[in-house]
């Protein structure tokens, strides 16, 4: 499995920055060729199922999620949120983490783990890679964005 991570600093609070990372849809604004439809919310965050549908035609496959654990940020405390990806294709997991910042803003750290099926381990090093590079500008953008 290929495990990457990616922090960026943000001048947006806590809250405003987690609202932006975890409302799902929007993540097909910031993914190229990718369309997120929620399939079964979740209140509380807890159980919500989205699936994440990336490329074009033929070549285009599902990556569906679940959300395992939903703590919002509150006051001091980090906000956490741990997603497990439930697909054949795109196996592991993703958390995301927002916590207070410098000077009120915040600091995001998106951690994950993916298994990309038919794709050597030897490769890892290279998906992880790209991975980091790909959602790295994701986070960007989503926080970017209002």
């Amino acid at each position: 499995m290929a495990l990457f991570v990616v922090r960026r600093d943000s001048v947006l609070d806590t809250g405003e920055a987690w609202r932006r990372l975890t409302v799902w849809e929007r993540h097909a604004d910031v993914v190229p060729l990718t369309r997120i439809t929620v399939v079964e919310a979740a209140g509380d965050g807890v159980g919500t199922v989205f699936v994440a549908r990336s490329g074009v035609g033929a070549l285009a496959f599902d990556d569906p999620m679940e959300v395992a654990v939903w703590r919002p940020p509150l006051g001091e405390q980090a906000g956490f949120c741990r997603l497990v990806k439930r697909g054949s294709f795109v196996t592991g997991w993703a958390e995301i983490e927002v916590r207070p910042g410098a000077g009120g803003g915040s600091r995001v750290v998106w951690r994950e783990e993916l298994r990309v099926w038919g794709v050597p381990r030897i490769i890892d090093p290279l998906v992880g890679w790209v991975a980091r590079r790909v959602f790295g500008r994701a986070v960007r953008r989503l926080l970017a964005r209002p």
